[in-house]
């Protein structure tokens, strides 16, 4: 069974074990091409279960955290409260441990490594990434991680869209984001949905790319962020708009939906799970 697997069951089951993503199988299923790449994924390994004090610590290293990517220039977080009460509403809903507070990785980092999930935002156009921030971003893509890119603005073909896409290109140079289809498990890990939601209804699906039947990158113009994001005293910081109350419930389960997906992969595309997805929209 996978380090990675582990960690999903663990936070599912709300006990305490802490792992990283790969194991040595891992490894030598993935069939790398050079070993200085398996090199640096072993050492990252060994650093982790040899060297960390929490391996099989109890209390928050054990659940789940919103992680978000914090890169120089632009505005990178637009939206400062929404994934504090993304969690609030993902541990009300669901069984999985989670964090409230949120925490910011930058793209180059090691501890990025940490996180099954990492949420990418802006409002404003950016500076292009490091090769090297273009390089370990890419290799935790493709160890398990997921990155969910929420546009604020909203208007593709600028500021923030332009940025965000010239980085996916430069991450996965021969694979165009894509849009997800209709019965996508990104739509059915948790709630049953039909379409994407947001603060903005500016597009009504979502955009990925998919390596080997799993979504790395989930892409949403809708400012996801907008219509999870609550201040201290309890009001709505942004109107959602057009669709108001109902609007902002959906981009809610689409966010539950999301870190389920980033969870659990394609396991609930099984027909087998069905019934009990329906009787969450009663």
């Amino acid at each position: 069974m996978s380090a990675l697997l582990v960690c999903k069951k663990t936070l599912l089951r709300g006990k305490g074990v802490s792992c990283r993503f790969y194991t040595l199988r891992q490894l030598r299923l993935a069939g790398y091409k050079n070993l200085t790449f398996l090199a640096f994924a072993i050492g990252i390994l060994c650093n982790f279960l040899c060297f960390s004090p929490n391996v099989l610590a109890m209390g928050d290293v054990s659940k789940f955290t919103f992680a978000q990517l914090r890169y120089n220039g632009g505005n990178w977080n637009p939206r400062p409260n929404a994934g504090k009460r993304l969690m609030w509403e993902l541990v009300k809903r669901t069984s999985v441990e989670a964090r409230i507070e949120s925490v910011a990785v930058s793209p180059g980092d090691t501890e990025i490594f940490e996180y099954p999930f990492i949420y990418l935002s802006g409002d404003q156009e950016f500076p292009p990434f490091s090769d090297a921030e273009i390089s370990n971003l890419k290799l935790y893509l493709e160890f398990g991680g997921m990155l969910l890119i929420d546009d604020c603005m909203g208007k593709a073909g600028f500021g923030f869209d332009t940025s965000a896409r010239r980085e996916i290109k430069r991450l996965f140079p021969g694979r165009p984001l894509e849009r997800l289809p209709a019965d996508h498990t990104v739509f059915k890990s948790f709630y049953l949905l039909s379409q994407a939601y947001g603060r903005i209804a500016e597009k009504p699906y979502l955009e990925g790319i998919t390596i080997e039947n799993r979504t790395v990158i989930v892409f949403s113009q809708n400012d996801l962020g907008g219509a999870w994001s609550r201040d201290l005293m309890g009001n709505w910081e942004y109107e959602v708009i057009p669709g108001g109350d109902t609007q902002r419930s959906m981009a809610f389960r689409l966010g539950v939906n999301i870190v389920m997906y980033a969870l659990t992969g394609n396991y609930k595309q099984d027909q087998v799970h069905l019934p009990f997805i329906l009787k969450r929209q009663m």
